[in-house]
């Protein structure tokens, strides 16, 4: 994550003390694991909708359960930027809101004081209209087009609202497995994630996949070869489950 970090950084002119590793480390975890594919497993489809989560966290609070090659819950692309956003402020970090690209479409921007105007920074939470190298702070949006990024305020669900232990727990399992991955090895892993939750892949075709992708990863990159080998084995997992 440090190499990303110092990649974004170079890429948006901007020092340390203007953008916290602290902060981005929190918002690029909150990223992989919210879009549409991440290790989460949120999975996008049209629901129509209105552009706040309180639909995921329903969804949420009605499992019992959760596996890896299973959705956890089915969002359209304004619920999972108003997620996104609104877990952001949860964490500490502020000045994360929606964006419009579109009229049709919903992403998130986290804005940041600089000079001579702020910094806002594209979060792609789906690949709509994107290609599939597009990431965390991608051009493929210009934030610009919109005059106001306003800040997401809204409490999508209550301070003491509880969410099922088992997801909870499986949430956490995941983190651990992938949080210190690469940026790069995460979106090709979540596009594999991506094709079984929707059915047009299946899990011993995506795991003889990644197989063949962490093969291709140098012995060194340590912690991109382990989220493979987590990644390989839950699905190979889910293959031989009855």
């Amino acid at each position: 994550m440090r190499a990303d970090y110092d990649a974004l950084l170079a890429s948006q002119r901007m020092s340390a003390a203007q953008l916290p590793y602290a902060d981005y480390a929190y918002l690029r975890l909150l990223f992989e694991a919210t879009r549409d594919g991440g290790y989460w497993n949120l999975h996008w489809a049209i629901t129509d909708r209105e552009p706040n989560s309180d639909a995921i966290w329903a969804q949420w609070r009605s499992l019992r359960g959760a596996t890896p090659t299973g959705i956890t819950a089915t969002v359209e692309c304004d619920e999972l930027s108003a997620l996104y956003a609104f877990l952001a402020r949860r964490g500490g970090v502020r000045n994360v809101g929606l964006f419009w690209p579109t009229s049709n479409h919903t992403v998130a921007v986290w804005r940041i004081a600089s000079t001579p105007r702020e910094t806002r920074i594209v979060v792609p939470t789906t690949q709509i209209f994107l290609t599939q190298s597009d990431s965390f702070g991608t051009r493929g949006f210009d934030p610009w087009t919109q005059a106001k990024i306003y800040e997401y305020g809204r409490r999508d669900i209550a301070d003491d609202a509880r969410v099922p232990p088992a997801l909870v727990a499986f949430f956490l399992a995941q983190n651990d497995k992938y949080a210190r991955a690469s940026g790069l090895s995460l979106q090709h892993m979540r596009q594999l994630r991506d094709g079984v939750l929707d059915g047009s892949l299946g899990a011993d075709q995506a795991a003889r996949q990644a197989q063949a992708q962490r093969d291709r990863i140098a012995a060194s990159a340590v912690d991109d070869r382990n989220a493979y080998a987590h990644f390989i084995r839950d699905l190979q997992t889910s293959t031989r489950a009855p």
